[in-house]
């Protein structure tokens, strides 16, 4: 059996004889095989197409010179129309040094690329939000990277985007170059990495929980990797509700807590000396202690999949929920954890069931924060943009295996636009006055429209489809690494 062109039978074109662990790791082989052939065969992902006609080349002479001179005035005279009168409004410029990029480390500025066109490509497609990739190199004379280049370069780079998308910035550079900007820019600062991951994971916890019947506020709640997402997720729980007193991180060293002098000794690491004085009051030194009894693992640490051992699971209270989301390898593969008696698991992949992702969260809501025309992005912003999520699919049915909204439901990234732009409002930072409504409806078109667009392209052929010999070289070479 072929593999079909939209991959969806992957799975099963899989040899039968494969063990769970080979089909895993095929399924990641294949998956990395295709890209590289993919990526080279069109030359990346992204292009630039002009969202206004051309009747005639005298029209060049309102697009440009001399009729564009009406346009620089007048937002010279009120910068604010820079919004309207060109893509700013629509414009998400996605920065990053590429120190930590996915689970691969530091791939020097330019490595970072591929990621970065794909995250303009899922907000093109999934938000109608435009976007480009800017990879910085932050290092200094000493060859170190410095937090304060970054700062600048968005401080400088600004003026012509509607919202910046940081995104695989390593720690500890990241927290200050996220906090700095959230207060020096004048447009919204987002850190994907941090405030997406936190957003979507606290979406699939609140169905989760309700799936096993308990209480955010009740939960006990351990946090394996203590980056920018798992801090940030940390922070947003606590704000909505979770206990202090029952979460616990980890970190390289073991458990944050308020003896970490070592934490306390780094100005660097003050987000994470926040977490130390506010969690883990029992002063848990091990992964294995804190999970005994645990309601709930969430693993953002070391990509797998022997991270997270089976015995940490079958320690864990009934009704367990596993969040195992490292990229590209989860911490534990989901059949793994199951064997182990996890009730709910996700990961970060949408080749497994309850694709815990950032994919479902940033499209929607810097399109909400695009069209409220809004300063800044608050943690209740984020907070009611996972509320949005979560109501989305408890709405449509949830199960152990469907937690949170996928990537093919377009409703959903409309409606957490609304919600956003919504929350923007009572938080006074929303420039634009329109409803909640007109926001849905308008980020409901624009989608629509960059769908279309993409299918338009496929359809009248400016892209062709991948020859289906790419397809199968990459299937048998992935299943002929697993079988070696």
């Amino acid at each position: 059996m072929g593999i079909d062109l939209d991959l969806r039978n992957l799975s099963s074109c899989l040899p039968a004889d494969l063990t769970p662990d080979q089909r895993a790791r095929a399924q990641t082989l294949f998956l990395k095989r295709l890209s590289l052939s993919a990526h080279a065969h069109y030359g990346g992902k992204m292009q630039t197409v002009p969202k206004c006609g051309l009747w005639g080349f005298g029209w060049f002479n309102v697009w440009y010179t001399p009729g564009v001179s009406a346009v620089s005035t007048a937002i010279r005279d009120d910068n604010d129309l820079s919004l309207s009168l060109s893509n700013r409004g629509n414009l998400v410029a996605v920065v990053s040094d590429s120190t930590r990029v996915l689970g691969d480390g530091d791939c020097t500025p330019p490595g970072g690329l591929g990621v970065m066109e794909g995250k303009a490509m899922l907000m093109k497609y999934l938000g109608g939000v435009d976007a480009t990739a800017l990879c910085v190199d932050s290092r200094g004379k000493d060859g170190k990277n410095d937090p304060a280049k970054l700062i600048d370069f968005v401080k400088m780079v600004q003026h012509s985007f509607g919202a910046i998308n940081l995104e695989d910035i390593s720690q500890p550079n990241c927290f200050r170059v996220l906090d700095e900007l959230r207060e020096a820019c004048d447009i919204p600062v987002w850190h994907d990495d941090a405030q997406g991951t936190a957003c979507v994971t606290l979406a699939g916890l609140v169905n989760a929980l309700k799936l096993a019947g308990k209480k955010l506020g009740d939960a006990r709640i351990v946090l394996l990797g203590a980056g920018a997402s798992n801090t940030t997720i940390a922070r947003l729980i606590m704000a909505d509700g979770g206990d202090p007193a029952k979460l616990c991180l980890f970190d390289t060293k073991g458990g944050l807590h308020a003896g970490r002098a070592d934490i306390e000794a780094d100005p660097r690491a003050y987000r994470k000396w926040e977490l130390c004085r506010k969690t883990n009051p029992a002063r848990y030194a091990t992964e294995a202690e804190a999970l005994k009894g645990a309601d709930v693992l969430i693993a953002l640490s070391t990509p797998g999949p022997d991270t997270v051992k089976r015995e940490w699971i079958r320690s864990m209270a009934p009704g367990g929920i596993v969040f195992c989301c490292a990229n590209p390898v989860p911490e534990i593969w989901p059949y793994a954890a199951k064997e182990e008696g996890a009730f709910i698991v996700a990961t970060g992949r949408g080749d497994f069931p309850n694709q815990v992702n950032n994919s479902i969260c940033f499209p929607g809501l810097l399109k909400g924060a695009l069209l409220a025309r809004s300063r800044k992005i608050t943690d209740a912003m984020a907070i009611r943009c996972a509320h949005s999520i979560a109501e989305f699919a408890e709405a449509r049915g949830i199960g152990a295996d469907d937690i949170i909204a996928k990537m093919d439901e377009t409703e959903v990234f409309a409606i957490e636009a609304a919600d956003v732009a919504e929350q923007a409002a009572k938080d006074g930072v929303a420039r634009s006055s329109l409803s909640r409504q007109e926001v849905y409806e308008r980020a409901k078109a624009d989608i629509a429209a960059s769908r279309k667009l993409v299918d338009d392209l496929q359809r009248l052929g400016h892209v062709g489809a991948p020859p289906q010999a790419m397809l199968d070289e990459a299937l048998a070479w992935a299943v002929a690494q697993v079988k070696s």
